[in-house]
């Protein structure tokens, strides 16, 4: 088992930033590959980001491309979500995921999922 525990949601106006962290605990954490997912009112959950299990590979939606950066740092078992230009669109419940590859993340396989983080983003 993975436990996966977010933070740093809140509420920003538009064009501001955030970081969101994830801290992981269970397992090795560079055993995994990690992401973030998003879920808005009335909406399915989405892919927001993701990156490999040493970090050298990431992903990203077209939505936060330019604007979000996923990062991860092994020894400290977190990854991040750095987020600029914020948009009132990107409000939403913010969950980390851990998983084989990203693109099992949520798909295939086990996916270990945190609670989430409310992020609200205001105009």
């Amino acid at each position: 088992q993975v436990q996966l525990v977010e933070s740093g949601g809140g509420l920003v106006q538009a064009g501001g930033s955030l970081r969101l962290s994830c801290a992981a605990s269970g397992r090795t954490f560079s055993n995994y590959a990690m992401a973030w997912f998003r879920q808005a009112p009335g909406k399915e959950r989405e892919f927001v980001a993701g990156i490999s299990r040493s970090g050298g590979i990431t992903s990203y939606a077209d939505s936060v491309k330019g604007r979000f950066t996923i990062s991860r740092d092994n020894a400290e078992n977190t990854v991040y979500l750095q987020m600029s230009s914020l948009k009132p669109e990107d409000t939403a419940v913010y969950y980390c995921a851990a998983g084989s590859t990203i693109a099992t993340i949520g798909a295939a396989g086990t996916t270990y999922w945190g609670k989430g983080t409310l992020v609200t983003v205001s105009s």
